[in-house]
């Protein structure tokens, strides 16, 4: 089989693929439309998020079996158009879901305990100490929205500090020894702390708006870990504002481009996102570990081989 990589990985991916016999081309520079002009001769395509795989791209690629995304995000990818011609579909969420989960309860520590702030302060002389009065993790009720492996990954972590961790996910019966599946109902009505671990589609953009936010019954922590599009950010800003949000963990953002290597816009709201105290921002680095990138390459590859081989 004939495989294009269209991103640069971990090495693992080409040095397996090709000690399998696969015959492998690495394009890390080439245009969409010039993509799209040879890819009719490759079986298989490995990505990450450089160029949108859509209808027009799908269609000119006849003789492709599988498309395989080094990481968990599909929405770069026409998935109706893909099943429809057959093209299987691989990602590696597995590979991830833990450096997610760390970065989850970094970025809330971090804000809860007002450490960067304190920090800060303490390096240009200025010693605040009830001002710096942290908030605790404990006893706190995590809500989660998504309960797949970035979901299930971060609720262990939060039950080790000894949260109370409850989710809603639109697939039946996914409670275990970590957290409690209830209607997105309780969830706002019981949560102290909201994460978001979605895919994003036409169902999950700007699930976080103004009206959701208004039906939280608690004051609370927001932490988005998932895409930066599943966020109306006008509504999350005005709710920092008032103090209905107390603080908002991000590591992406809907102003991002959709190869998720820089922001494509300035406005009003991401400048008070970038310069409240209210907000720890981070450039899409929550799956980005040294660890993930190695665990994610290699899940691709397990899967390509157990498929193809």
């Amino acid at each position: 089989m004939k495989i294009l990589l269209l991103d640069k990985n971990h090495p693992l991916i080409t040095e397996q693929l090709l000690a399998k016999n696969f015959i492998l081309e690495e394009d890390f520079t080439s245009s969409y439309d010039e993509v799209c002009h040879k890819i009719q001769n490759y079986d298989g395509v490995i990505i990450r998020s450089r160029i949108p795989l859509d209808k027009n791209f799908l269609e000119k690629g006849r003789n492709l079996k599988f498309i395989a995304r080094v990481g968990a995000g599909m929405e770069n990818i026409d998935i109706p158009v893909a099943e429809k011609l057959g093209i299987q579909l691989i990602n590696s969420p597995e590979g991830n879901r833990d450096s997610v989960a760390e970065h989850v309860l970094g970025m809330l520590l971090v804000i809860m305990n007002r450490l960067f702030i304190a920090s800060q302060e303490v390096k240009k002389g200025i010693w605040k100490r009830e001002e710096n009065r942290g908030d605790e993790l404990l006893g706190k009720t995590v809500g989660l929205i998504g309960y797949g492996n970035m979901g299930k990954a971060t609720a262990k972590r939060f039950s080790g500090f000894g949260c109370k961790v409850i989710f809603h996910d639109i697939l039946p019966g996914l409670s275990d020894e970590f957290a409690t599946q209830v209607s997105v109902e309780e969830l706002k009505r019981s949560a102290d702390i909201l994460s978001l671990h979605i895919p994003l589609t036409p169902e999950t953009h700007y699930l976080i708006d103004e009206a959701f936010i208004n039906e939280m019954k608690k004051d609370f922590y927001f932490i988005n870990t998932a895409r930066g599009k599943n966020v109306e950010t006008k509504s999350l800003v005005n709710a920092l504002k008032s103090g209905k949000v107390k603080g908002a963990c991000l590591d992406v953002l809907e102003y991002e481009k959709s190869s998720f290597e820089n922001l494509e816009t300035e406005n009003e709201d991401l400048n008070y996102l970038l310069h409240s105290e209210k907000t720890i921002v981070t450039p899409h680095i929550a799956g980005w570990t040294h660890q993930s990138k190695e665990k994610l390459a290699q899940f691709i590859v397990d899967k390509i081989v157990a498929s193809y081989c």
